[in-house]
Protein backbone atom coordinates (compact mmCIF):
# COMPACT_ATOMS: atom_id res chain seq x y z
CA UNK A 1 0.00 0.00 0.00
CA UNK A 2 2.66 2.59 0.98
CA UNK A 3 4.51 1.76 -2.17
CA UNK A 4 1.20 2.36 -4.17
CA UNK A 5 1.46 5.86 -2.70
CA UNK A 6 4.61 6.61 -3.56
CA UNK A 7 4.37 6.03 -6.89
CA UNK A 8 1.12 7.73 -7.11
CA UNK A 9 2.77 10.58 -5.37
CA UNK A 10 5.63 10.14 -7.99
CA UNK A 11 3.42 10.48 -10.96
CA UNK A 12 1.73 13.20 -9.82
CA UNK A 13 4.64 15.54 -9.17
CA UNK A 14 5.67 14.45 -12.96
CA UNK A 15 2.57 15.81 -13.72
CA UNK A 16 2.58 18.88 -12.36
CA UNK A 17 5.70 19.54 -13.85
CA UNK A 18 4.59 19.17 -17.06
CA UNK A 19 1.88 21.49 -16.75
CA UNK A 20 3.52 23.86 -15.15
CA UNK A 21 5.61 24.12 -18.01
CA UNK A 22 3.18 24.13 -20.43
CA UNK A 23 1.16 26.67 -18.26
CA UNK A 24 4.22 28.73 -18.01
CA UNK A 25 5.13 28.46 -22.08
CA UNK A 26 5.05 31.16 -24.36
CA UNK A 27 3.49 29.19 -27.78
CA UNK A 28 0.90 28.66 -24.60
CA UNK A 29 -0.02 31.97 -24.03
CA UNK A 30 -0.35 32.88 -27.65
CA UNK A 31 -2.53 30.17 -28.15
CA UNK A 32 -4.85 31.24 -24.88
CA UNK A 33 -4.27 35.48 -26.67
CA UNK A 34 -5.31 34.10 -30.15
CA UNK A 35 -8.51 32.15 -28.49
CA UNK A 36 -9.85 35.24 -26.27
CA UNK A 37 -9.27 37.19 -29.15
CA UNK A 38 -11.30 35.11 -31.13
CA UNK A 39 -14.31 34.72 -28.38
CA UNK A 40 -14.42 38.63 -28.92
CA UNK A 41 -14.77 39.02 -32.04
CA UNK A 42 -17.52 36.21 -31.97
CA UNK A 43 -21.04 37.25 -32.58
CA UNK A 44 -22.57 36.19 -29.84
CA UNK A 45 -19.71 38.21 -27.68
CA UNK A 46 -21.53 41.78 -29.35
CA UNK A 47 -25.33 40.33 -28.93
CA UNK A 48 -25.03 39.92 -24.85
CA UNK A 49 -26.07 43.00 -22.50
CA UNK A 50 -23.15 45.24 -20.86
CA UNK A 51 -22.74 43.26 -17.80
CA UNK A 52 -22.10 39.79 -19.36
CA UNK A 53 -19.58 42.15 -21.84
CA UNK A 54 -17.48 43.69 -19.12
CA UNK A 55 -17.63 39.82 -17.00
CA UNK A 56 -16.30 38.22 -20.27
CA UNK A 57 -13.89 40.94 -20.72
CA UNK A 58 -12.41 40.32 -16.95
CA UNK A 59 -12.39 36.89 -17.28
CA UNK A 60 -10.54 37.03 -20.51
CA UNK A 61 -7.82 39.41 -18.72
CA UNK A 62 -8.16 37.02 -15.80
CA UNK A 63 -7.11 34.02 -17.70
CA UNK A 64 -4.36 35.49 -19.70
CA UNK A 65 -2.79 36.31 -16.33
CA UNK A 66 -2.69 33.20 -15.00
CA UNK A 67 -0.25 32.16 -17.77
CA UNK A 68 1.75 35.73 -17.30
CA UNK A 69 1.92 34.94 -13.80
CA UNK A 70 2.88 31.37 -14.52
CA UNK A 71 5.81 32.27 -16.87
CA UNK A 72 6.95 35.12 -14.18
CA UNK A 73 6.85 32.47 -11.53
CA UNK A 74 8.95 29.55 -13.57
CA UNK A 75 11.79 32.57 -14.58
CA UNK A 76 12.00 33.17 -10.49
CA UNK A 77 11.62 30.00 -9.05
CA UNK A 78 14.80 28.46 -11.99
CA UNK A 79 16.61 31.68 -11.39
CA UNK A 80 16.30 31.68 -7.14
CA UNK A 81 17.76 27.66 -7.12
CA UNK A 82 20.46 28.32 -9.43
CA UNK A 83 21.67 31.31 -6.86
CA UNK A 84 20.80 28.41 -4.00
CA UNK A 85 22.66 26.03 -5.89
CA UNK A 86 25.72 28.31 -6.24
CA UNK A 87 26.01 29.36 -2.94
CA UNK A 88 25.72 25.39 -1.74
CA UNK A 89 27.77 24.27 -4.39
CA UNK A 90 30.83 26.56 -3.17
CA UNK A 91 30.33 26.34 0.11
CA UNK A 92 32.93 23.07 1.09
CA UNK A 93 31.16 22.11 4.36
CA UNK A 94 27.23 22.51 3.13
CA UNK A 95 25.42 19.40 2.24
CA UNK A 96 25.23 18.77 -1.37
CA UNK A 97 22.22 16.64 -1.15
CA UNK A 98 20.24 19.90 -1.17
CA UNK A 99 21.49 21.00 -4.58
CA UNK A 100 18.91 20.80 -6.80
CA UNK A 101 16.49 19.92 -4.01
CA UNK A 102 13.44 20.96 -6.52
CA UNK A 103 14.19 17.94 -8.43
CA UNK A 104 13.41 15.53 -5.54
CA UNK A 105 10.45 14.14 -4.63
CA UNK A 106 7.75 15.31 -1.65
CA UNK A 107 8.70 12.75 0.20
CA UNK A 108 12.53 13.20 -0.03
CA UNK A 109 12.54 16.70 0.95
CA UNK A 110 10.51 16.15 4.00
CA UNK A 111 13.04 13.78 5.32
CA UNK A 112 16.04 16.64 4.36
CA UNK A 113 13.65 18.32 6.27
CA UNK A 114 13.50 16.62 8.94
CA UNK A 115 17.00 16.36 9.38
CA UNK A 116 17.59 19.97 9.05
CA UNK A 117 14.82 20.74 11.90
CA UNK A 118 17.32 17.95 13.78
CA UNK A 119 20.39 20.08 13.30
CA UNK A 120 18.69 23.39 14.20
CA UNK A 121 17.39 21.65 17.36
CA UNK A 122 20.93 20.31 18.44
CA UNK A 123 22.19 24.18 17.49
CA UNK A 124 19.85 25.45 19.92
CA UNK A 125 20.75 22.82 22.83
CA UNK A 126 24.27 23.67 22.34
CA UNK A 127 23.72 27.47 22.16
CA UNK A 128 21.58 27.34 25.28
CA UNK A 129 24.60 25.32 27.04
CA UNK A 130 27.21 28.71 26.25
Amino acid sequence: MKNTYHQTERIFEKVTAVITAILGNSLTFIVAFFTVVYWFTNKQFYQQDVHHCIGDIILGITFLSLFVIQKTFNRFAGSLHLKVNELVASHKPANNAVINVEEKTEHEINELSKEYAELAELARKIESKL
